[in-house]
């Protein structure tokens, strides 16, 4: 049985909102439209393409790199940009138009790397740096390998991350095997840093993101929606599994938790999918807009 969170959020409720308010349904990919096969199934990628043919605009947004998140949004036919990196890089695959980047500044991400390469973290952290939608390494680690290949993409090692500041990185990531090493860094950087200086979250329990301040999916949700589109919240549904969707799931009208999202996650969000191997955003997307 899937219930109706206690929580509301959003404005109207849930049971005010119906099939026909909603234009534009964002979604995530990992754990949302992806699961552990690392591709969308035939039952989700039909709910999308029949959301479609009602004309509901259809994007995703991602912590995944740009160059990383393409073929899925190429597979389900979006025609609107993408959002990559949280928020922070939002382009239109179509027209190559870059709608949004927003990095991190230089000093910001030394400092971040100071932190990181403190003895008791640099042996068990693998960093990150995004810049100009390419994987930047210390090293080629295991997680950053499994990494490398769930993404498509190909990780530059560099040895010092330093050499790489000469520009801004668009996100700062760090990957640990040990999900409470990844909850302490989050912890104690966000008593270091506040939210108007970093963005802070987890988009899976053992990932550790770092983006500008202004950015998160909520953000780019609403550009897409309300600067691009003309529209309100109450036109959006968003479907998202984990701390990294909290801000576009409490934007929208209709904001849908995965039934493998944290606690945390699906207790802010007004109904909860079945999970992803479930198939749940089929699921969701059947109740709130096809039926």
């Amino acid at each position: 049985m899937h219930n109706v969170s206690t929580t509301q959020l959003a404005s109207p409720s849930i049971g005010e909102v119906t099939a026909s308010d909603i234009k534009l349904l964002v979604v995530d990919i990992d754990g949302t439209i992806a699961g552990e096969s690392n591709s969308i199934s035939q039952p989700v990628k039909q709910a999308i393409v029949a959301a479609m043919e009602q004309g509901i605009e259809v994007a995703i947004a991602t912590g995944r790199m740009y160059r990383s998140a393409k073929r899925f949004h190429e597979e389900i036919g979006c025609s609107l940009p993408l959002i990559a990196y949280q928020g922070a890089w939002i382009q239109d695959p179509a027209t190559q138009k870059m709608h949004r980047h927003w990095p991190i500044s230089r000093e910001m991400a030394h400092q971040l790397l100071e932190y990181f390469e403190q003895p008791e973290l640099r042996k068990v952290l693998s960093v990150h740096f995004y810049i100009n939608d390419q994987l930047y390494v210390r090293e080629l680690t295991t997680d950053t390998e499994i990494y490398a290949q769930r993404s498509q993409v190909t990780p530059i090692p560099v040895g010092d991350l330093r050499s790489c500041l000469t520009n801004e990185p668009t996100k700062v990531l760090a990957l640990c095997d040990d999900t409470d090493v990844i909850d302490r860094l989050l912890g104690s950087l966000r008593r270091q840093y506040t939210p108007g200086e970093l963005y802070l979250t987890t988009s899976v329990a053992t990932f550790f993101e770092a983006t500008n301040h202004l950015v998160n999916k909520g953000s780019g949700v609403r550009y897409l929606a309300e600067e691009l589109l003309g529209l309100q919240p109450i036109n959006v549904m968003t479907i998202g599994d984990n701390f990294n969707d909290i801000e576009m799931i409490e934007y929208a009208s209709i904001g849908v938790a995965m039934g493998n999202a944290p606690k945390q996650v699906q207790a802010i969000a007004q109904w909860v999918a079945p999970r992803v191997e479930e198939d749940g955003a089929a699921v969701a997307i059947e109740k709130f807009l096809l039926s």
